[in-house]
């Protein structure tokens, strides 16, 4: 094996890996030397993710998981710890973002759909990636925030609110399980070039003209850069880091 990979050897489970920055995360930590369990709802686009990774030489299973719900999140972890023996690292990725909506145009069900997902989704990771890493002496979590954790963006209040809560939970996580070997942090993306954000642009021409002026590194990210962050926070590089949410915005947040 080559020793200067980030993550040799170590288990890492990535959730929301069936696309956008979650399979990017797929392939960096395999590339870097993971074993590593991928977590989605998207069985098709799960197995054929795997199938690319074993093919490169990685160690690679999935799980078909709806990280807002309890038992899948245990599966999940289940399935790291049975298979590989344990959980070294975690990057909770999974989320929900929606169209630009006025607060008082927003009904119960969107806000509880966008809450469920970003909180109680990283919430129920949590509690299952602790779990299984105080039973085998530590661990590393990066839960993925968003700029919107950070800073107020209009028509976007549930979104928001869930990413500022992601922080938080960070936070308290970092603070609650630092002296047993756990380490928790979080990545702040800018806009990033998921599909998802790719069909926004479509529906809004001029859209990511305006973000790039902006941003003092006047483009968009790729996936593979956040993932590149979520990487070094799970190695052993980052041994002294926890608690922090790192912005990968090209410096949109400084300005």
């Amino acid at each position: 094996m080559t020793k200067d990979r980030l993550l040799d050897g170590r288990v890492a489970l990535i959730t929301g890996a069936s696309s956008g920055i979650g399979a990017a995360a797929a392939r960096v930590f395999a590339r870097e030397g993971a074993k590593v369990v991928l977590a989605a709802r998207r069985e098709d686009r799960l197995k054929t993710l795997v199938e690319e990774l074993r093919s490169a030489g990685a160690e690679a299973e999935y799980v078909v998981a709806d990280m807002t719900q309890s038992q899948d999140t245990a599966a999940a972890v289940a399935c790291a710890v049975e298979r590989y023996g344990r959980l070294d690292a975690a990057f909770n990725n999974a989320g929900y973002g929606v169209g630009r909506t006025p607060l008082h145009l927003m009904g119960d069900d969107l806000y509880d759909q966008i809450m469920d997902v970003n909180v109680r989704g990283v919430w129920n990771c949590l509690r299952d990636e602790v779990t299984a890493m105080l039973e085998t002496g530590g661990g590393s979590i990066v839960n993925n925030s968003s700029v919107g954790g950070l800073l107020a963006t209009p028509v976007a209040a549930p979104y928001v609110a869930s990413k500022h809560a992601v922080i938080g939970l960070t936070k308290a996580a970092a603070a609650e399980y630092a002296a047993q070997g756990i380490r928790v942090n979080a990545v702040a993306p800018g806009t990033t070039r998921t599909e998802v954000v790719g069909e926004w642009f479509a529906q809004n021409p001029g859209i990511e003209e305006a973000l790039h002026q902006a941003t003092p590194q006047p483009r968009t990210a790729e996936p593979e850069e956040i993932a590149e962050a979520a990487a070094w926070l799970c190695s052993h590089r980052a041994s002294f880091v926890t608690g922090i949410t790192m912005p990968v915005d090209g410096g949109f947040t400084m300005v």
